[in-house]
């Protein structure tokens, strides 16, 4: 018998008309709220906002048999997606408004395989600097009794008004 999954989002427009409006930590806690839709992207892949503050973010997600790759573990997509969206938005706290960012390097270790019996999985962002045209970034993705599955590192581009982009035009 087949599986079957129905994902549902909301319009992704209000939210990044109010990132280009609002400074990234206001940003992120409203989402966090529930005042901002959350990106389809996490709705689809099944992830969500645990805690935001000033260079820090944590996500939490359950791996799901539709996370399965055909060797029958999660996919590593999961957690790089995780550490993409973990890192990119620790450094999206200490920006202001009108500043937007884009990952231009994503350095990746994975650890032990993910599973459904792993259980909820926290990855952690933390910022390790944020200039003035580059961001750096580290995760770590942890099972809810903090054991490792993987860590991470980033390098993001950082879009300042009249720099050539703005806040919205980062990846395509």
């Amino acid at each position: 018998m087949d599986r079957t999954r129905t994902v549902g989002w909301e319009d992704p427009a209000p939210g990044a008309e109010a990132a280009r409006e609002m400074a990234g930590l206001d940003y992120l806690r409203a989402m966090l709220r529930g005042e901002l839709p959350e990106p389809p992207i996490a709705r689809l892949i099944g992830f969500g906002f645990v805690e935001v503050e000033e260079g820090r973010v944590v996500f939490e997600c359950e791996p799901a048999e539709y996370h399965y790759n055909p060797i029958g573990s999660v996919h590593g997509g999961l957690a790089c997606t995780l550490f993409d969206s973990a890192m990119g938005c620790a450094i999206q706290t200490e920006l202001p408004a009108g500043v937007g960012y884009t990952t231009v390097e994503l350095k990746v270790n994975f650890l032990r395989p993910i599973t459904t019996q792993t259980g909820r999985l926290l990855c952690e962002g933390n910022t390790i600097h944020v200039g003035g045209r580059i961001a750096t970034a580290e995760a770590r993705l942890t099972d809810a009794s903090g054991k490792l599955y993987g860590h991470a590192t980033t390098t993001c581009m950082i879009f300042r008004e009249g720099a050539g982009r703005s806040v919205g035009e980062g990846r395509a």
